[in-house]
């Protein structure tokens, strides 16, 4: 099973390639980069202009993880389709919870 999240201090960080102007929102699958660096793969119906699909994704992953939207931020690849999402959580269970997500395809 592809391993697309790394423990960081204060939380996790989710590596995630976005498709936004899909014809629906949700994880496709997964997807390795050339480095055989991970990501999970998820679409998203808005378009990459002015942040739109970087805030449907974020609302996705809120709605879908049951996470507060202010405990999510993208710290890296805000204008690229591959980004990492760090998660604020010091709770193990919510953490078990994101992986066991991130693994269902």
């Amino acid at each position: 099973m592809p391993e697309v999240i790394e423990k960081k201090d204060g939380g996790i960080v989710v590596r995630i390639r976005l498709t936004p102007n899909a014809s629906r929102c949700g994880k496709v699958g997964f997807f390795t980069v050339a480095s055989g660096e991970e990501y999970l793969k998820i679409s998203v119906t808005s378009i990459p202009e002015k942040g739109k699909a970087n805030k449907e994704l974020i609302d996705f992953l809120a709605k879908a993880l049951k996470i507060p939207k202010t405990s999510m931020e993208i710290i890296s690849g805000f204008l690229d389709r591959h980004k990492k999402i760090f998660i604020k959580t010091e709770d193990e269970t919510t953490a078990e919870r994101i992986r066991r997500w991130t693994e269902e395809s």
